[in-house]
């Protein structure tokens, strides 16, 4: 499995060298439809493990120019209708791109109804938020910048606040080949800058790539994750890899993870009016996942010791509980997972293999506007 996962990781963060078996790259600088003809691709790069199972849309062309006004943007308090919160507000680098907070305070002092999602690896997500209502990256920055609860500001009074500086006309024509700028060219591009937040340098990695050697207790927790229990055979297992297998951590499924009895929060069920999908949530990738406390999509769980506590003794039966959690145990008979303390221990030294000290600190997702920029 090693040999297949094979990764070169350069020393520089953030980026990899080409190498055998390294570096899917795509090139969309040609897409049919693209304003700006000579504007200069960008090439996104990870390991050929992540694979290159996700679309990005015809229209928007991942661009050098277009990542750089993206990031600029994404740091922009104009797009806010008291010119006090950005993007970053909610999404900082230094916490793998989320706020460390239950629920993050809106540009009107109200909070958000959902915990901030990590934007690590968007770029094979396909569909965002909690309950998954957006089909893509374009479709899902429009409702942060205009709830009324977040950033509150109407696209078209983003568009004209930016259109009256000095600074972003001529980004945008480098990008989108006008100086006038409109409200589809700033959801553009920000989906480009959020494309390139790619996570893939964690000791994890390293480990996959054969340049890591795990600790017996991340070995031990490594096991344990990828294990289901069979305690007729003798097999312990944490069963996570059925929402978080898989290299990236996370699977395109959505799941009632045994928080509540009685739903507060309908979750899914908002979205296709299926009773089937009430109180599930995006399955979200464990990468990075030390620093992304607090935990689940309220933010109710406080460290990752709760979490492993509430997979392990507190599930809650309901109607819609994942088939997953339904009478998993690690004791024959058991209607809980029953970890050890021991195991779980072991499982949260793994889960810190998969801190990317490299992405939260690559300087090409940092702010780029000087520091006493409005």
């Amino acid at each position: 499995m090693r040999n297949l996962l094979k990764t070169v990781l350069q020393n520089n963060p953030g980026w990899f060298k080409a190498s055998l078996g390294l570096a899917v790259f795509i090139s969309c600088g040609l897409a049919e439809g693209f304003q700006n003809k000579n504007a200069e691709t960008y090439v996104l790069q990870y390991p050929a493990n992540f694979g290159s199972r996700f679309v990005i849309p015809a229209d928007n062309p991942t661009t050098k120019d277009g990542v750089y006004l993206g990031r600029l943007l994404f740091y922009e308090k104009a797009l806010s209708a008291n010119n006090d919160i950005s993007c970053e507000s909610c999404h900082q680098q230094r916490l793998a791109f989320t706020d460390g907070k239950a629920f993050s305070t809106g540009t009107d002092g109200s909070l958000t109804a959902r915990n901030s999602m990590s934007l690590a690896n968007l770029l094979w997500v396909r569909n965002f938020f909690w309950d998954g209502r957006s089909p893509g990256l374009e479709d899902q920055a429009r409702f942060p910048l205009t709830d009324p609860h977040e950033m509150g500001q109407s696209l078209s009074e983003s568009a004209r606040k930016l259109n009256s500086t000095v600074l972003y006309p001529p980004l945008f024509k480098k990008a989108f080949g006008s100086s006038v700028i409109t409200q589809d060219q700033i959801l553009k591009a920000l989906s480009q800058f959020e494309r390139t937040l790619i996570s893939a340098g964690s000791d994890y990695d390293k480990y996959l790539a054969g340049d890591y050697h795990p600790t017996a207790q991340q070995l031990r927790g490594l096991l344990l994750f990828e294990s289901a229990p069979d305690p007729k055979r003798g097999i312990r297992g944490a069963n996570c890899t059925h929402c978080h297998g898989g290299v990236k951590t996370f699977k395109e499924l959505f799941h009632n993870n045994g928080l509540d009895s009685i739903a507060s929060d309908l979750g899914r069920e908002k979205i296709t009016r299926q009773s089937a999908d009430r109180a599930r949530f995006r399955v979200p990738t464990l990468r990075n996942i030390m620093l992304t406390a607090p935990y689940m999509h309220d933010g109710r769980l406080s460290t990752i010791e709760q979490v492993l506590d509430h997979y392990s003794e507190h599930i809650v039966q309901s109607p819609t509980l994942s088939a997953f959690l339904q009478d998993i145990s690690n004791e024959t008979g058991g209607k809980n997972l029953a970890l050890t303390k021991d195991e779980k221990a072991d499982l949260t030294a793994f889960l810190g293999m998969l801190t990317d000290s490299s992405f939260i600190t690559n300087p090409a997702f940092s702010n780029p506007h000087p520091i006493n920029h409005p």
